[in-house]
């Protein structure tokens, strides 16, 4: 993970929940007062965002104390403990939310990803992300695919070509669009074209496409795709894949499948902050 980015977008989600100042903590915490608190797990689970978990209270206080008890990418246990924290407790109890909303939709994010990629153990077929990622959220939630056992399609617009429907609309067809992002684009840049049937697989095929992405097809389509194609292209298929179909798609023989569901559709993974209490200072 980029971390100088990903500082960035912490400090802005604190700005957003600390206006001014935390009220409520420095009603009842005029002054500083060493405290302790665990980090609980509620349920069984992928965890991952510790990192940025820790990141939070370091960048409210520096000398905040985060032991870690497990690693991103490792399975969790409803009732295990993941972290203990020491330190001022008026930013134990600030950093808190930011902190947690972000370890519980990365956990969340991971775990859905290794459930998903658990039904592809075995076949050829690779999953990936996408960019239905939550904005100024994605270094974060793609990060947490990684850990989950997925993989990363590109990263953001300016990271791969790919000719959707509306940019085939726009360039006249699928032949045209191939042929000005070719002309456009460096030698090294992969062009990647969406199609909605064997005639579109065909053109872009025939085009030049050097990755072919089935949309919203049916398995039987998506096996005559593949066959036409017959590895002169790379193929991905697309198109509201969730945990619960995917085992439909594994037959087709597709190189990749990319699903939206693995960022926008995950659950949280429950995740709390308990047993605050003063340690005397040494």
């Amino acid at each position: 993970m980029d971390n100088f980015n990903a500082d960035k977008l912490i400090k802005l989600a604190l700005e957003e929940d600390i206006t001014s100042e935390d009220i409520s903590t420095n009603a009842v915490m005029k002054e500083y007062k060493k405290g302790a608190v665990s980090l609980i797990c509620k349920q069984d689970g992928v965890i991952c965002g510790l990192e940025v978990f820790e990141r939070v209270f370091k960048i409210l206080d520096e000398n905040t104390e985060v032991n870690l008890l497990a690693k991103d990418g490792e399975k969790v246990k409803k009732g295990q403990h993941i972290a203990e924290l020491t330190g001022d407790i008026r930013v134990l109890l600030s950093g808190e939310r930011t902190a947690l909303n972000y370890l519980q939709r990365m956990s969340g994010i991971a775990t859905y990803t290794s459930e998903v990629a658990a039904l592809l153990k075995g076949s050829k077929t690779k999953l990936l992300d996408t960019r239905k990622t939550t904005p100024n959220m994605r270094i974060f939630e793609k990060y947490a695919v990684k850990c989950g056992g997925g993989n990363n399609h590109r990263y953001n617009l300016s990271d791969g070509v790919m000719l959707k429907d509306n940019h085939i609309g726009a360039a006249g067809g699928i032949k045209q669009a191939v042929a000005a992002a070719k002309a456009y684009c460096s030698f090294v840049h992969k062009i990647e074209v969406e199609v909605e049937n064997l005639d579109m697989c065909r053109e872009a095929l025939e085009a030049g496409a050097d990755i072919i992405m089935l949309d919203n097809m049916s398995v039987e389509d998506m096996k005559k795709a593949v066959k036409l194609i017959n590895g002169r292209a790379l193929t991905e298929c697309s198109g509201n894949v969730t945990r619960e179909n995917i085992k439909n798609i594994i037959d087709a023989g597709v190189d990749f499948v990319s699903s939206g569901a693995l960022t926008h559709s995950a659950p949280i993974l429950d995740l709390s902050l308990k047993n605050l209490h003063p340690v005397e200072a040494q």
